[in-house]
């Protein structure tokens, strides 16, 4: 019999960088300017090797489908599980339809395109559907989408930096790079985006499933943690400075800004400005593709456990695919995209995709909780990597980013300004009406969970 080939640290690392790199996260973070350097610096210490090594213990411990959702269950019961399921699974739709709009964005910009409403909406829902229906095939998490995928978010994010230099070099910078500017402002608009630095970090926890077919996960784990950290970092700075050379940060816009940087650094629209925008739209498709399956067997585990509406619960016969995820996906984003034209926010893009990153940093702030609850009434339980150090020790490592999330939450949804009210209020309001709806759903479970149990026992 083949000895099954093992799962070497350079792949490990190779598929955090793929899975967690995120290119069109790159122009909000770097909307924060100079001092973002600090923000990446701080927040790779503080929040990523913390949240990475936790998830590599739990991931590796506990290998059920349901992931997070799981975690947090089995710590803090079905209520909180069903919580964690619920925003895990609503930022994706809100996510597809940041992407949708950004999609016709990048199509009107490179093009030079003068779309009417109905005409982007159209385009939009396109857009929506078939990455829905890629998703309810299998092929949603071929080899040949990530490695492609990967390709061009390097390539793009290189290209920027690399001519980001030149400029530098040739004409100068946009932005002020001294040691003072570096430093953190602490001012409303920074803090706003810092939510977007912590989602660029999340997802680490896909390549702890890795840890059956590694040589050695203790040692492998905790080194693809930290090189795909500084990997991940290193590409979206690298990026950021492209962009830092060719707008100033105060007018670079979040959802146009990396095509804007392209082409002032290159003096226009050319073919090369149009490949990398045309790289660039197909990674926003990738993305989606590549996550949906995670999401939609989260949503599914959770709706067959009675912790999620049971359409959530429907799976294909031939392919035993999450359907039922994948159409509510397709509907609410559809949705969302034809009610945007009437969200009082100039920039829908960043409507969407500031909600969607709120949603998912929701989703991860009981993870941190549930690993210290979990060490304690399940201490005999095999763990193949354990995070080291004390009680003390790794409370500072599961607080720490728990306070960070819930702090970063609080500037990115509550508007502490008068000039913040008509970007911030819908978020609020959206954050709102999501975790209502997901009450409701909780509430439903729990009377289908009722009436499976009366049904058990009777039988």
């Amino acid at each position: 019999m083949k000895e099954k080939k093992k799962f070497r640290l350079f792949d490990a690392v190779l598929m955090a960088v793929v899975v967690i790199l995120v290119v069109e996260s790159a122009a909000p973070a770097a909307a924060i300017g100079s001092s973002q350097f600090f923000w990446w610096g701080i927040l790779l210490i503080l929040f990523f090797l913390p949240y990475g090594l936790i998830s590599a213990e739990l991931g590796t411990t506990y290998t059920g489908d349901g992931g997070i959702y799981d975690w947090v269950k089995m710590a803090f019961g079905r209520r909180w599980g069903a919580r964690v399921a619920w925003f895990y699974w609503i930022n994706f739709p809100i996510w597809m339809a940041s992407l949708a709009v950004l999609f016709t964005e990048v199509m009107t910009q490179i093009f030079g395109l003068t779309l009417g409403t109905p005409t982007l909406i159209i385009l939009q829902l396109v857009f929506i559907w078939g990455v829905t229906l890629i998703s309810c095939y299998p092929v949603s998490d071929s080899k040949w989408i990530l490695n492609l995928a990967a390709f061009a978010k390097v390539a793009i994010m290189v290209c920027l930096g690399v001519l980001g230099i030149y400029h530098a070099v040739t004409k100068g910078m946009a932005n002020d790079f001294s040691g003072k500017a570096l430093l953190p402002s602490f001012d409303l608009k920074s803090l706003s985006f810092i939510s977007v630095i912590l989602f660029n970090f999340l997802g680490f926890e896909v390549v702890t499933t890795l840890a059956s077919d590694m040589e050695n996960p203790k040692k492998q784990i905790p080194q693809a943690i930290i090189w795909g950290g500084i990997l991940i970092a290193f590409f979206y700075l690298f990026a950021a400075f492209g962009m830092g050379a060719a707008v100033p940060a105060d007018q670079l816009s979040t959802s146009g800004g990396l095509i804007d940087s392209f082409i002032l650094l290159v003096g226009g629209i050319n073919p090369f400005v149009v490949v990398i925008g045309l790289l660039f739209m197909y990674t926003l498709a990738a993305n989606l593709i590549s996550w949906a399956l995670g999401v939609n067997y989260v949503a599914f585990y959770a709706a067959k456990n009675q912790d999620m509406p049971k359409i959530f619960a429907k799976e294909n016969p031939k392919n035993e695919m999450p359907i039922g995820a994948s159409i509510i996906n397709g509907i609410v984003g559809s949705a969302l995209v034809i009610v945007a034209p009437f969200i009082p926010n100039e920039n829908i893009f960043w409507a969407f995709f500031a909600l969607n990153v709120v949603a998912l940093l929701v989703s991860y702030i009981m993870m941190f909780p549930a690993f210290l609850k979990l060490r304690k009434i399940d201490p005999d339980k095999e763990r193949p990597f354990k995070v080291p150090g004390g009680p003390v020790l790794l409370k500072i490592i599961a607080y720490i980013p728990m306070l960070l999330l819930v702090i970063t939450l609080f500037f990115s949804i509550v508007p502490l300004s008068s000039s913040e009210f008509s970007e911030k209020i819908p978020i609020l309001i959206g954050t709102i009406v999501a975790t209502i709806i997901g009450e409701i759903c909780i509430r439903l479970g729990d009377k289908e969970y009722a009436k499976k149990q009366v049904e058990k026992n009777q039988n």
